[in-house]
């Protein structure tokens, strides 16, 4: 395909055809050497940091087994963030090299950089909300046969998905594979154990992240739709609404607009989805190195005391409610049950009441958490994890009869639960930046094309690159600050399908059902590849 369209002028005279961008040329091979020094020194660096990691615990090293688990683990995940980077390069790119803006290797480069650069600059919000919609049960028992049944299952199913989506060029999404492995997981999890398979999942969340994947691509169509026609109305030079001439890169201003936005996307993408690899990668490092990573040892001694002070508030705050009520044993089990099953019963408050002082008094023993016995870190991270999460589900429960006051001091205290639970450390970010950042200078161009000359029936004008790259920007960068994970892809082809709608230029009609009929079909195949894949892992391990 050379060309798309005879453009015309506005007195009707012919212009120079917009032709398509040279997508062909290879990479310098200095770039290949760099590329592959960087992957060997990032794998370098990674196993270096888990070294002093755990030398700085102490613990003696008697067994290399959990190593080469974890060795496999890691490189699945950030396998799945490699795959993520070239699958969803083209959300970025396909603007500024449709509109010759820049050359497709000098920009795919570009795009590399600043998704790095978004990961390492990530909120980390985006990472747990993803991990809080497995099973509680089987987060509490991540270092077992069946946390790592998970974690395989649902990473192997949502890198089979994406590769094949990329081998037909289909612009579908990366969360929204995750998302569908991961509650094919919980539902098999909960089949296995003679549950209901809808126990197996936080619907909750599900439903609130389901929202932000479904509404994300009416956003992205709506506002650019919305933003190209509000840009006709202001700024009137025609040059920003023609397609390219040639080979002709656009006019100065234009230009920078463009690589601004392209900038913004791939930042932006590198803060959102990088987070999701995270997320799995510390379920993995606490399953497997629980004494360096199950607790946040460099928390502050200052935080510790304060944790220490929001401890006894709260258990005052669940005891009352739980008043005339006792347990005798374990209160673990009845917490667990509350979280899996969201359901108040008698011994609710009580349970965690008592929990919630365990908890306490474990810290208030240990001093600081990088004093906790190697021996009591899981234990101790999973008490905090099971209490985290049931004042999570509380304050959200109907039946609870919290005061303001009450939710006040639940809120501060499950502050505390996480920062003491819920961290990241700064080699896990760089990992995943490393992984994302060069898996977009790989693979790119199916994708590429599918966006750039596939979705409209006529070539990409500037206007229109823009309105469908700032758009994707903003709302990526929304939903990284509310901690939700959208659809790069979705956002930024529905926006270029806006875009042509608005335009009135036509929208190629094949691509459109293909692209609608990947993200129908992305969450059932997700669910029932994770799924199946989970039953066999959880039958070999």
């Amino acid at each position: 395909m050379t060309d798309f369209t005879i453009n015309q002028t506005g007195n009707g005279g012919l212009i120079e055809p917009a032709s398509r961008p040279n997508l062909d040329k290879g990479f310098n091979p200095l770039t290949m050497i760099l590329f592959f020094g960087i992957l060997a020194a990032g794998a370098l660096f990674v196993a270096y940091s888990i070294y002093v990691d755990v030398q700085a615990t102490g613990t003696r090293v008697t067994s290399y087994l959990p190593y080469l688990l974890l060795f496999v683990a890691l490189l699945i995940a950030l396998g799945f963030e490699f795959v993520n980077g070239f699958h969803d390069t083209a959300n970025a790119v396909a603007t500024v090299i449709y509109t010759h803006s820049l050359p497709a290797e000098f920009a795919v480069m570009w795009s590399g950089f600043f998704n790095f650069l978004g990961v390492l600059f990530s909120s980390g919000a985006v990472a747990f909300g993803i991990v809080s919609l497995l099973p509680v049960e089987l987060i509490l028992q991540v270092g077992s046969a069946a946390g790592f049944a998970m974690v395989f299952a649902l990473l192997i199913a949502a890198i089979i998905w994406n590769l094949a989506t990329w081998y037909f060029g289909l612009p579908a999404s990366s969360s929204h594979t995750l998302i569908g492995s991961i509650i094919g997981v919980g539902v098999a999890n909960a089949l296995m154990r003679g549950r209901d398979g809808t126990s197996g999942v936080d619907w909750g969340k599900a439903t609130e992240i389901g929202y932000a994947l479904l509404l994300s691509p009416l956003v992205g169509f709506v506002c650019a739709a919305g933003l190209l026609l509000l840009l006709k109305m202001i700024v009137r030079n025609p040059a920003l609404y023609a397609a390219p001439e040639g080979n002709k890169t656009p006019p100065i201003w234009i230009r920078g607009l463009l690589i601004l936005t392209c900038t913004g996307v791939s930042f932006a993408h590198g803060s959102n989805d990088g987070q999701k690899g995270m997320g799995l990668i510390m379920l993995v490092l606490i399953g497997t190195v629980p004494t360096a990573y199950a607790l946040n040892r460099a928390l502050p001694e200052s935080q510790v005391q304060q944790f220490q002070t929001n401890s006894i508030a709260a258990a005052k705050v669940v005891a009352a409610k739980g008043a005339g009520h006792s347990i005798i044993g374990d209160p673990r089990p009845a917490v667990t049950q509350y979280v899996s099953q969201h359901k108040i019963v008698e011994g609710t408050y009580p349970s965690l009441a008592v929990l919630v002082t365990d908890v306490g008094n474990q810290v208030r023993t240990y001093g600081t958490l990088d004093k906790v016995p190697a021996e009591s870190v899981g234990n101790t991270r999973n008490d905090m994890y099971l209490a985290s999460e049931a004042i999570r589900f509380l304050m959200k429960d109907k039946e609870n009869d919290l005061s303001k006051d009450d939710v006040a001091v639940l809120n501060t205290y499950k502050g505390s639960l996480d920062a003491a639970t819920k961290f990241i450390p700064t080699w896990v970010k760089i990992a995943v930046a490393i992984a994302l950042g060069l898996g977009t200078m790989i693979g790119w161009k199916r994708i590429v094309v599918t966006v750039g000359e596939k979705i409209g029936k006529s070539h990409l004008t500037y206007a229109q690159g823009a309105s469908a790259e700032l758009v994707a920007a903003v709302t990526i960068g929304a939903a990284d600050v509310f901690g939700l994970p959208v659809s790069t892809t979705h956002v930024l082809s529905s926006g270029v399908a806006g875009t042509m709608a608005a335009n009135g230029s036509g929208l190629q009609m094949a691509t459109i059902r293909n692209m609608l009929a990947a993200w129908v079909l992305t969450l059932p195949a997700a669910i029932i590849l994770s799924g199946s894949l989970y039953v066999v892992f959880s039958k070999l391990f």
